[in-house]
């Protein structure tokens, strides 16, 4: 008497390669990296004692005893940046498409080394915080101070420069709603940083907004990262794993 066999079950989804896994989970520290470090801020801004989130820059919370907490925020925000630029290298040589996979991770990296020498160099006291200070001092108060802004300035021209990377990439792919809003974000940062500067240089009519510009800025830059990482992420999904419109 013959015997049946009963039919083998329907093969699951292929397993992924570790290399694939270590590219998603450096992705993810891209998506995590923005949102933890603008809810920190946003938080220490909302109970921190005198400080003023529409007036005062995010770096000034980095000043006073509670400063550690800002400066681990830029540092942490830092580091998870800079395995985000990993993962975007993996992620796009490995796409049939590969343009702006070289500078694309390169920028967004230097933003990342910006936020950790941010956190590591403390800023001088500006706009009149801490309280008792001067609203703007003739000259830098420490090397801390001058290497703050001299290494952080490099990363607030990488970041809307990357923006400016993927839009060209997205309009080579035909994503023309992705190329659009990495548009958008690019001129919002930039816009809004020369009129947080402003403020900070004691502008008269943009000193009492120069935080609110700042945090413009900084929001518009890492919601584009965010998403950025989350397409790709949603890309590696795909079959081909390519770089490719989710719908």
């Amino acid at each position: 008497m013959r015997t049946i066999a009963p039919p083998s079950p329907a093969p699951g989804p292929p397993a992924a390669e570790p290399g694939d896994r270590t590219t998603r989970r450096l992705l993810w520290c891209g998506v995590v990296a923005g949102p933890l470090f603008v809810v920190t801020f946003l938080a220490q801004g909302a109970v921190r004692d005198h400080y003023d989130w529409l007036r005062h820059p995010v770096s000034s919370l980095a000043l006073g005893g509670s400063g550690w907490i800002q400066t681990a925020n830029f540092i942490v925000a830092g580091l998870l940046s800079l395995a985000a630029a990993a993962g975007l290298r993996r992620a796009l040589t490995s796409s049939p498409q590969r343009r702006g996979s070289l500078w694309g991770p390169i920028l967004v990296g230097a933003w990342a080394v910006a936020l950790i020498t941010a956190g590591v160099f403390t800023t001088d006291p500006v706009s009149g915080y801490p309280p008792g200070t001067p609203d703007l001092l003739a000259d830098y108060g420490s090397l801390h101070a001058a290497l703050h802004d001299l290494l952080s300035l490099p990363g607030f021209v990488a970041l809307p420069v990357a923006c400016v990377v993927f839009a060209v990439r997205f309009a080579r792919l035909r994503e023309p709603g992705r190329a659009v809003w990495s548009g958008i974000a690019a001129v919002v940062f930039v816009a809004a940083d020369v009129l947080a500067t402003s403020g900070f240089a004691q502008n008269a009519a943009l000193v009492a907004y120069g935080g609110l510009f700042q945090r413009v800025a900084v929001t518009a830059g890492w919601a584009w990262l965010t998403l950025l990482a989350l397409h790709l992420l949603a890309a590696r999904a795909t079959p081909a794993g390519q770089d490719r419109p989710v719908r």
